[in-house]
Protein backbone atom coordinates (compact mmCIF):
# COMPACT_ATOMS: atom_id res chain seq x y z
CA UNK A 1 0.00 0.00 0.00
CA UNK A 2 1.42 3.38 -0.72
CA UNK A 3 0.79 4.12 3.23
CA UNK A 4 2.90 1.94 4.02
CA UNK A 5 6.18 3.94 5.00
CA UNK A 6 4.29 5.95 6.96
CA UNK A 7 3.09 2.06 8.95
CA UNK A 8 6.28 1.23 9.26
CA UNK A 9 7.03 4.27 10.76
CA UNK A 10 4.24 4.60 12.89
CA UNK A 11 5.24 1.06 14.15
CA UNK A 12 9.13 1.67 14.70
CA UNK A 13 7.77 5.04 16.77
CA UNK A 14 5.45 2.92 18.76
CA UNK A 15 8.63 0.60 19.58
CA UNK A 16 10.11 3.55 20.46
CA UNK A 17 7.79 4.54 22.62
CA UNK A 18 7.67 1.93 24.88
CA UNK A 19 11.55 2.01 25.55
CA UNK A 20 10.67 5.67 26.38
CA UNK A 21 8.28 4.41 29.07
CA UNK A 22 10.59 1.27 30.35
CA UNK A 23 12.98 4.16 30.62
CA UNK A 24 10.56 5.99 32.71
CA UNK A 25 9.78 3.19 34.89
CA UNK A 26 13.39 2.48 35.58
CA UNK A 27 13.78 6.39 36.34
CA UNK A 28 10.78 6.48 38.44
CA UNK A 29 11.68 3.45 40.54
CA UNK A 30 15.07 5.11 40.97
CA UNK A 31 13.64 8.23 41.74
CA UNK A 32 11.34 6.69 44.49
CA UNK A 33 14.05 5.03 45.75
CA UNK A 34 16.35 7.83 46.77
CA UNK A 35 13.22 9.63 48.30
CA UNK A 36 12.34 6.47 50.30
CA UNK A 37 13.45 2.32 50.48
CA UNK A 38 11.32 0.10 48.32
CA UNK A 39 11.50 -3.15 46.95
CA UNK A 40 14.09 -4.49 44.93
CA UNK A 41 13.48 -3.99 41.67
CA UNK A 42 12.97 -7.33 40.32
CA UNK A 43 9.67 -7.51 42.09
CA UNK A 44 8.43 -4.72 39.81
CA UNK A 45 9.41 -6.43 36.30
CA UNK A 46 6.38 -8.78 36.30
CA UNK A 47 4.18 -5.82 36.21
CA UNK A 48 6.32 -3.99 33.46
CA UNK A 49 4.21 -5.90 30.10
CA UNK A 50 1.35 -4.45 32.25
CA UNK A 51 2.38 -1.35 32.25
CA UNK A 52 3.77 -1.33 28.70
CA UNK A 53 0.45 -2.53 27.07
CA UNK A 54 -1.52 0.32 29.04
CA UNK A 55 0.58 2.56 27.51
CA UNK A 56 0.21 1.60 23.94
CA UNK A 57 -3.28 1.06 24.80
CA UNK A 58 -3.54 4.95 25.95
CA UNK A 59 -1.50 5.58 23.36
CA UNK A 60 -3.22 4.14 19.96
CA UNK A 61 -6.84 5.30 21.79
CA UNK A 62 -6.19 8.66 21.69
CA UNK A 63 -4.75 9.33 18.35
CA UNK A 64 -1.17 9.94 19.67
CA UNK A 65 0.11 8.24 16.12
CA UNK A 66 -2.53 9.46 13.82
CA UNK A 67 -0.97 12.11 11.37
CA UNK A 68 0.31 13.72 14.28
CA UNK A 69 2.84 15.72 11.81
CA UNK A 70 0.32 17.73 10.14
CA UNK A 71 -1.71 18.17 13.55
CA UNK A 72 -0.83 21.38 15.70
CA UNK A 73 1.66 21.18 18.17
CA UNK A 74 -0.38 22.01 20.75
CA UNK A 75 -3.24 19.39 19.96
CA UNK A 76 -0.13 16.49 19.90
CA UNK A 77 0.73 17.34 23.22
CA UNK A 78 -2.77 17.12 24.71
CA UNK A 79 -3.23 13.80 22.89
CA UNK A 80 -0.03 12.44 24.61
CA UNK A 81 -0.86 14.48 28.25
CA UNK A 82 -4.49 12.58 27.82
CA UNK A 83 -2.82 9.08 27.37
CA UNK A 84 -0.41 9.69 30.63
CA UNK A 85 -3.84 10.59 32.55
CA UNK A 86 -5.84 7.49 31.30
CA UNK A 87 -2.53 5.19 31.86
CA UNK A 88 -1.95 6.46 35.25
CA UNK A 89 -5.62 5.45 36.42
CA UNK A 90 -6.21 2.45 34.36
CA UNK A 91 -2.93 1.24 35.97
CA UNK A 92 -3.92 2.47 39.29
CA UNK A 93 -6.77 0.82 39.45
CA UNK A 94 -5.59 -2.13 37.95
CA UNK A 95 -2.68 -1.91 41.25
CA UNK A 96 -5.65 -1.52 43.79
CA UNK A 97 -7.74 -4.28 42.37
CA UNK A 98 -4.98 -6.81 42.60
CA UNK A 99 -4.14 -5.33 46.16
CA UNK A 100 -0.60 -4.75 45.04
CA UNK A 101 0.57 -2.99 48.06
CA UNK A 102 4.62 -2.79 47.11
CA UNK A 103 2.96 -0.59 44.05
CA UNK A 104 2.97 2.93 45.95
CA UNK A 105 0.53 5.71 44.29
CA UNK A 106 3.69 7.98 44.59
CA UNK A 107 5.56 5.57 42.62
CA UNK A 108 2.80 5.81 39.72
CA UNK A 109 2.68 9.50 39.69
CA UNK A 110 6.53 9.76 39.35
CA UNK A 111 6.69 7.07 36.51
CA UNK A 112 3.82 8.57 34.89
CA UNK A 113 5.21 12.02 34.91
CA UNK A 114 8.67 10.80 33.59
CA UNK A 115 7.22 9.20 30.70
CA UNK A 116 5.03 12.15 30.00
CA UNK A 117 8.05 14.31 29.92
CA UNK A 118 9.84 11.92 27.39
CA UNK A 119 7.50 11.58 25.26
CA UNK A 120 6.73 14.83 25.20
CA UNK A 121 9.76 16.01 24.40
CA UNK A 122 9.86 13.20 21.68
CA UNK A 123 6.66 14.47 19.98
CA UNK A 124 8.61 18.20 19.89
CA UNK A 125 11.64 16.96 18.38
CA UNK A 126 10.28 14.63 15.80
CA UNK A 127 7.34 17.13 14.56
CA UNK A 128 9.58 19.89 14.02
CA UNK A 129 12.59 17.61 12.65
CA UNK A 130 9.56 16.69 9.97
CA UNK A 131 8.44 20.02 9.52
CA UNK A 132 11.92 21.23 8.60
CA UNK A 133 12.46 18.48 6.61
CA UNK A 134 9.60 18.76 4.33
CA UNK A 135 9.90 22.43 4.29
CA UNK A 136 13.43 21.35 2.25
CA UNK A 137 11.28 19.22 -0.33
CA UNK A 138 12.77 16.00 1.34
CA UNK A 139 11.29 12.39 1.87
CA UNK A 140 9.11 12.28 -0.59
CA UNK A 141 8.72 9.73 -2.97
CA UNK A 142 7.44 10.92 -6.53
CA UNK A 143 4.10 9.43 -8.08
CA UNK A 144 2.85 8.94 -11.37
CA UNK A 145 -0.69 8.59 -12.40
CA UNK A 146 -2.06 6.64 -14.66
CA UNK A 147 -6.16 8.13 -15.61
CA UNK A 148 -7.49 11.37 -14.82
CA UNK A 149 -11.49 10.70 -14.44
CA UNK A 150 -13.65 11.01 -11.13
CA UNK A 151 -11.23 8.07 -9.32
CA UNK A 152 -8.22 10.22 -10.16
CA UNK A 153 -9.84 13.08 -8.95
CA UNK A 154 -10.60 11.40 -5.79
CA UNK A 155 -7.44 9.60 -4.91
CA UNK A 156 -5.65 12.81 -5.28
CA UNK A 157 -7.74 14.35 -2.93
CA UNK A 158 -6.79 11.95 -0.57
CA UNK A 159 -2.99 11.92 -1.10
CA UNK A 160 -3.55 16.08 -0.07
CA UNK A 161 -5.35 15.34 3.08
CA UNK A 162 -2.26 13.37 4.08
CA UNK A 163 0.84 15.06 3.85
CA UNK A 164 2.57 12.53 6.70
CA UNK A 165 2.65 9.77 3.73
CA UNK A 166 4.95 11.96 1.56
CA UNK A 167 4.16 11.79 -1.73
CA UNK A 168 4.51 13.84 -4.35
CA UNK A 169 2.34 13.50 -7.99
CA UNK A 170 4.35 14.87 -10.80
CA UNK A 171 1.44 14.61 -12.77
CA UNK A 172 -1.28 12.28 -14.63
CA UNK A 173 -1.61 9.98 -18.16
CA UNK A 174 -4.18 9.82 -19.71
CA UNK A 175 -5.33 7.33 -22.44
CA UNK A 176 -6.54 10.30 -24.86
CA UNK A 177 -4.00 12.04 -26.40
CA UNK A 178 -6.15 15.21 -26.46
CA UNK A 179 -6.26 15.49 -22.61
CA UNK A 180 -2.48 16.36 -22.46
CA UNK A 181 -2.45 19.96 -21.25
CA UNK A 182 -5.37 19.75 -19.12
CA UNK A 183 -5.41 20.39 -15.33
CA UNK A 184 -6.77 17.89 -12.75
CA UNK A 185 -7.30 18.75 -9.13
CA UNK A 186 -4.51 21.39 -10.03
CA UNK A 187 -2.10 18.44 -11.72
CA UNK A 188 -1.39 18.36 -15.44
CA UNK A 189 -2.10 15.74 -17.52
CA UNK A 190 1.38 15.34 -19.14
CA UNK A 191 1.10 12.24 -21.74
CA UNK A 192 -0.88 9.83 -23.45
CA UNK A 193 0.25 5.65 -22.83
CA UNK A 194 2.48 5.78 -25.71
CA UNK A 195 4.85 8.79 -23.65
CA UNK A 196 4.68 6.32 -20.15
CA UNK A 197 8.66 5.54 -21.05
CA UNK A 198 10.08 8.91 -22.14
CA UNK A 199 7.78 10.60 -19.00
CA UNK A 200 9.70 7.41 -16.89
CA UNK A 201 12.94 8.12 -18.05
CA UNK A 202 13.04 11.80 -17.84
CA UNK A 203 11.53 11.93 -14.50
CA UNK A 204 11.77 11.10 -11.04
CA UNK A 205 9.24 8.44 -10.54
CA UNK A 206 9.45 6.47 -7.60
CA UNK A 207 5.99 4.43 -8.15
CA UNK A 208 3.06 4.20 -10.76
CA UNK A 209 -0.61 4.41 -9.80
CA UNK A 210 -3.17 3.26 -11.97
CA UNK A 211 -6.61 5.01 -10.78
CA UNK A 212 -8.59 3.87 -14.33
CA UNK A 213 -12.01 2.95 -15.47
CA UNK A 214 -12.70 -0.80 -15.70
CA UNK A 215 -13.02 -0.18 -19.41
CA UNK A 216 -9.47 0.42 -19.06
CA UNK A 217 -8.48 -2.62 -17.72
CA UNK A 218 -7.12 -4.36 -21.40
CA UNK A 219 -4.76 -1.19 -22.21
CA UNK A 220 -2.76 -1.26 -19.30
CA UNK A 221 -0.82 -4.87 -19.24
CA UNK A 222 1.27 -3.51 -21.50
CA UNK A 223 2.14 -0.93 -19.27
CA UNK A 224 2.52 -2.70 -15.95
CA UNK A 225 4.78 -5.60 -17.72
CA UNK A 226 7.26 -1.68 -18.76
CA UNK A 227 7.01 -0.52 -14.86
CA UNK A 228 7.72 -4.31 -14.39
CA UNK A 229 10.82 -4.61 -16.18
CA UNK A 230 11.71 -0.86 -15.42
CA UNK A 231 11.90 -2.23 -11.75
CA UNK A 232 8.98 0.56 -10.66
CA UNK A 233 6.58 -0.51 -8.19
CA UNK A 234 3.09 -0.74 -9.57
CA UNK A 235 -0.70 0.30 -7.84
CA UNK A 236 -3.64 -0.57 -9.15
CA UNK A 237 -6.85 1.36 -7.68
CA UNK A 238 -9.69 -1.42 -7.31
CA UNK A 239 -12.07 0.53 -6.48
CA UNK A 240 -14.09 -0.42 -9.58
CA UNK A 241 -17.50 -1.38 -7.92
CA UNK A 242 -19.09 1.80 -6.18
CA UNK A 243 -20.46 0.37 -3.06
CA UNK A 244 -22.02 2.44 -0.84
CA UNK A 245 -20.97 0.58 2.68
CA UNK A 246 -18.25 -2.05 2.00
CA UNK A 247 -14.95 -1.60 2.37
CA UNK A 248 -12.08 -3.26 0.14
CA UNK A 249 -9.91 -5.11 1.78
CA UNK A 250 -6.88 -6.97 -0.52
CA UNK A 251 -5.68 -10.52 0.74
CA UNK A 252 -5.00 -14.45 -0.37
CA UNK A 253 -6.22 -18.02 0.24
CA UNK A 254 -3.63 -20.28 -0.04
CA UNK A 255 -1.38 -18.22 -2.16
CA UNK A 256 -4.63 -17.21 -4.40
CA UNK A 257 -5.08 -13.39 -4.69
CA UNK A 258 -8.48 -11.73 -3.29
CA UNK A 259 -9.95 -8.64 -3.22
CA UNK A 260 -12.69 -8.95 -0.13
CA UNK A 261 -15.11 -6.54 0.24
CA UNK A 262 -16.55 -5.73 3.96
CA UNK A 263 -19.59 -3.71 5.10
CA UNK A 264 -19.16 -4.56 9.06
CA UNK A 265 -15.48 -4.08 11.39
CA UNK A 266 -12.43 -5.95 10.12
CA UNK A 267 -10.93 -4.79 13.38
CA UNK A 268 -10.19 -8.03 14.45
CA UNK A 269 -8.07 -6.93 17.76
CA UNK A 270 -11.15 -4.64 18.77
CA UNK A 271 -13.69 -7.58 18.49
CA UNK A 272 -11.86 -9.79 19.94
CA UNK A 273 -11.38 -7.83 22.94
CA UNK A 274 -15.11 -7.19 22.27
CA UNK A 275 -15.86 -10.74 23.10
CA UNK A 276 -13.46 -10.84 26.12
CA UNK A 277 -15.30 -8.34 27.79
CA UNK A 278 -18.45 -9.78 26.69
CA UNK A 279 -17.30 -13.49 28.93
CA UNK A 280 -16.00 -10.91 31.83
CA UNK A 281 -19.25 -8.98 32.40
CA UNK A 282 -21.71 -11.22 32.03
CA UNK A 283 -19.83 -13.58 33.86
CA UNK A 284 -20.00 -11.02 37.29
CA UNK A 285 -23.62 -9.70 36.04
CA UNK A 286 -24.59 -13.57 36.46
CA UNK A 287 -23.20 -13.86 39.82
CA UNK A 288 -23.92 -10.35 40.89
CA UNK A 289 -27.09 -10.92 40.12
CA UNK A 290 -28.36 -13.97 41.30
CA UNK A 291 -30.29 -12.88 44.10
CA UNK A 292 -32.34 -10.94 41.50
CA UNK A 293 -32.60 -13.80 39.71
CA UNK A 294 -34.09 -15.73 42.54
CA UNK A 295 -36.20 -13.15 43.58
CA UNK A 296 -37.87 -12.53 40.28
CA UNK A 297 -38.38 -15.94 39.93
CA UNK A 298 -40.28 -16.24 42.89
CA UNK A 299 -42.44 -13.63 42.78
CA UNK A 300 -43.05 -14.41 38.63
CA UNK A 301 -44.22 -18.49 40.54
CA UNK A 302 -46.60 -16.40 43.21
CA UNK A 303 -48.18 -14.20 40.75
CA UNK A 304 -48.93 -16.14 37.40
CA UNK A 305 -49.25 -19.99 36.60
CA UNK A 306 -46.61 -21.38 34.12
CA UNK A 307 -42.74 -21.36 33.60
CA UNK A 308 -40.28 -18.58 34.93
CA UNK A 309 -38.59 -18.34 31.80
CA UNK A 310 -39.61 -17.46 28.40
CA UNK A 311 -37.69 -19.25 25.92
CA UNK A 312 -37.84 -18.08 21.93
CA UNK A 313 -35.84 -18.72 18.80
CA UNK A 314 -33.94 -15.44 17.71
CA UNK A 315 -32.15 -14.64 14.44
CA UNK A 316 -28.07 -14.17 15.35
CA UNK A 317 -25.01 -13.27 13.50
CA UNK A 318 -25.86 -13.44 9.53
CA UNK A 319 -29.15 -15.69 10.18
CA UNK A 320 -27.35 -18.18 12.48
CA UNK A 321 -30.42 -19.46 15.57
CA UNK A 322 -30.57 -19.57 18.95
CA UNK A 323 -32.60 -19.86 22.27
CA UNK A 324 -33.44 -16.50 23.70
CA UNK A 325 -33.95 -16.61 27.27
CA UNK A 326 -36.28 -13.71 29.16
CA UNK A 327 -38.33 -14.03 32.43
CA UNK A 328 -41.45 -14.85 31.20
CA UNK A 329 -43.48 -11.48 31.35
CA UNK A 330 -46.85 -12.59 29.70
CA UNK A 331 -49.54 -15.30 30.90
CA UNK A 332 -49.14 -18.75 29.50
CA UNK A 333 -50.06 -19.40 25.89
CA UNK A 334 -49.33 -15.91 25.15
CA UNK A 335 -47.48 -16.77 21.56
CA UNK A 336 -51.23 -18.06 20.31
CA UNK A 337 -52.83 -14.94 21.03
CA UNK A 338 -50.87 -12.91 19.18
CA UNK A 339 -52.25 -13.53 15.56
CA UNK A 340 -55.75 -11.73 17.26
CA UNK A 341 -53.77 -8.84 18.43
CA UNK A 342 -52.00 -7.76 15.50
CA UNK A 343 -54.46 -5.12 14.33
CA UNK A 344 -53.26 -3.22 17.60
CA UNK A 345 -49.59 -3.11 16.09
CA UNK A 346 -48.01 0.33 16.61
CA UNK A 347 -44.57 -0.70 15.06
CA UNK A 348 -44.32 0.02 11.38
CA UNK A 349 -42.91 -2.89 9.16
CA UNK A 350 -42.48 -6.67 10.25
CA UNK A 351 -42.07 -6.09 14.30
CA UNK A 352 -44.65 -5.84 16.65
CA UNK A 353 -45.17 -3.95 19.39
CA UNK A 354 -48.54 -2.69 20.86
CA UNK A 355 -49.73 -0.62 23.84
CA UNK A 356 -51.15 -2.21 27.26
CA UNK A 357 -50.84 -5.55 25.79
CA UNK A 358 -53.58 -7.54 27.70
CA UNK A 359 -50.88 -10.51 27.33
CA UNK A 360 -48.47 -8.81 29.90
CA UNK A 361 -49.27 -9.92 33.79
CA UNK A 362 -49.16 -6.95 36.43
CA UNK A 363 -45.71 -8.48 37.56
CA UNK A 364 -44.58 -8.39 33.46
CA UNK A 365 -45.14 -4.75 33.47
CA UNK A 366 -42.87 -3.98 35.94
CA UNK A 367 -39.94 -6.56 34.66
CA UNK A 368 -40.73 -5.23 31.55
CA UNK A 369 -40.29 -1.11 32.33
CA UNK A 370 -37.05 -1.86 34.28
CA UNK A 371 -35.66 -4.38 31.69
CA UNK A 372 -35.27 -7.14 34.57
CA UNK A 373 -37.00 -9.14 32.18
CA UNK A 374 -33.65 -9.18 29.83
CA UNK A 375 -31.45 -10.12 33.06
CA UNK A 376 -31.45 -14.05 32.15
CA UNK A 377 -30.19 -12.76 28.05
CA UNK A 378 -26.73 -12.23 30.03
CA UNK A 379 -26.24 -16.02 29.86
CA UNK A 380 -26.66 -15.84 25.85
CA UNK A 381 -24.14 -13.52 26.08
CA UNK A 382 -21.55 -15.53 28.18
CA UNK A 383 -22.42 -18.63 25.62
CA UNK A 384 -21.39 -16.24 22.61
CA UNK A 385 -25.24 -16.22 21.10
CA UNK A 386 -25.28 -12.55 21.86
CA UNK A 387 -23.08 -9.59 22.87
CA UNK A 388 -23.26 -6.85 25.54
CA UNK A 389 -23.75 -4.30 23.00
CA UNK A 390 -25.29 -4.43 19.70
CA UNK A 391 -28.68 -4.46 17.73
CA UNK A 392 -31.49 -5.99 19.16
CA UNK A 393 -32.21 -10.11 17.65
CA UNK A 394 -35.51 -10.69 15.82
CA UNK A 395 -36.99 -13.32 15.62
CA UNK A 396 -37.03 -15.61 12.33
CA UNK A 397 -40.54 -15.02 11.05
CA UNK A 398 -39.72 -11.11 11.52
CA UNK A 399 -36.46 -11.62 9.16
CA UNK A 400 -38.54 -12.90 6.54
CA UNK A 401 -40.33 -9.91 6.48
CA UNK A 402 -37.33 -7.62 6.18
CA UNK A 403 -36.48 -6.00 2.68
CA UNK A 404 -33.13 -6.39 1.63
CA UNK A 405 -31.43 -2.98 2.99
CA UNK A 406 -32.83 -4.63 6.57
CA UNK A 407 -31.03 -7.69 6.79
CA UNK A 408 -27.37 -5.66 7.09
CA UNK A 409 -28.68 -5.87 10.81
CA UNK A 410 -27.71 -9.36 11.02
CA UNK A 411 -24.36 -8.74 10.30
CA UNK A 412 -23.35 -7.93 13.81
CA UNK A 413 -23.84 -10.38 16.70
CA UNK A 414 -26.84 -8.72 18.62
CA UNK A 415 -27.14 -7.27 22.08
CA UNK A 416 -28.60 -6.71 24.89
CA UNK A 417 -28.31 -3.26 24.48
CA UNK A 418 -28.33 -0.64 21.59
CA UNK A 419 -28.66 2.55 20.07
CA UNK A 420 -32.38 2.38 19.59
CA UNK A 421 -32.55 1.50 23.36
CA UNK A 422 -30.75 4.60 24.78
CA UNK A 423 -32.39 6.55 22.13
CA UNK A 424 -36.15 6.10 23.17
CA UNK A 425 -37.08 2.33 22.68
CA UNK A 426 -40.61 2.10 22.16
CA UNK A 427 -40.74 5.47 21.35
CA UNK A 428 -39.37 5.02 18.10
CA UNK A 429 -42.73 2.67 16.37
CA UNK A 430 -40.72 3.17 12.49
CA UNK A 431 -39.16 0.28 12.46
CA UNK A 432 -37.00 1.76 8.72
CA UNK A 433 -36.12 4.25 11.69
CA UNK A 434 -35.21 1.62 14.00
CA UNK A 435 -32.93 -0.23 11.48
CA UNK A 436 -31.44 3.26 10.81
CA UNK A 437 -29.97 3.29 14.12
CA UNK A 438 -28.77 0.12 13.68
CA UNK A 439 -26.76 0.34 10.74
CA UNK A 440 -25.51 3.59 12.19
CA UNK A 441 -24.29 1.08 14.98
CA UNK A 442 -22.68 -1.02 12.90
CA UNK A 443 -20.72 1.36 10.35
CA UNK A 444 -19.18 3.14 12.96
CA UNK A 445 -18.69 0.28 15.66
CA UNK A 446 -15.72 0.84 18.12
CA UNK A 447 -15.24 -0.25 21.77
CA UNK A 448 -15.75 3.35 22.41
CA UNK A 449 -19.07 3.60 21.00
CA UNK A 450 -20.01 0.24 22.94
CA UNK A 451 -18.87 1.94 26.47
CA UNK A 452 -20.81 4.95 25.37
CA UNK A 453 -23.94 3.12 24.68
CA UNK A 454 -23.15 0.22 28.02
CA UNK A 455 -23.08 3.36 30.27
CA UNK A 456 -26.03 5.02 28.81
CA UNK A 457 -28.45 2.24 29.10
CA UNK A 458 -28.19 2.77 32.93
CA UNK A 459 -30.13 5.82 32.87
CA UNK A 460 -32.75 4.79 30.72
CA UNK A 461 -33.25 1.39 32.75
CA UNK A 462 -33.65 2.94 35.97
CA UNK A 463 -36.16 5.26 34.93
CA UNK A 464 -37.76 3.00 32.40
CA UNK A 465 -37.72 5.42 29.91
CA UNK A 466 -39.50 4.37 26.78
CA UNK A 467 -40.58 1.05 27.99
CA UNK A 468 -43.93 -0.55 27.58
Amino acid sequence: MLKEHFNVFRRSMIFFDMCLVALAAGAGYLLRDNIHGIYPFRDYLALLPVYLFIWAGALRFFDVYKSFRVKPIIDSLMDVWKAALAAFIIFGSFSYALHLGYVSRSLIVIITVVAWILLTAEKIILMYFFRFVRARGLNYRNILIIGSGPLAKQFIEIVEQHSEWGLRVIGLVDNDSAMQGQVINGYKVIGSFDDIPSIVHNNVVDEVVFVTPRSWLDKIETIMHFCEVEGLKVHVAVDYFQLKFSRARPGDLGGFPLLSFENTSSRLWGLLVKRFLDIIVSGIALVILSPVFIITAILIKLTSPGPVFFRQERSSLHGRRFMLYKFRTMVEGAEDKKAALMAQNVMSGPVFKMENDPRVTPLGKYLRKFSIDELPQFWNVFRGDMSIVGPRPPLPKEVQGYDSWHRRRLSMRPGITCIWQVSGRNKIVDFNRWVELDLEYIDKWSLALDAKIFFKTFPVVLFGVGAK
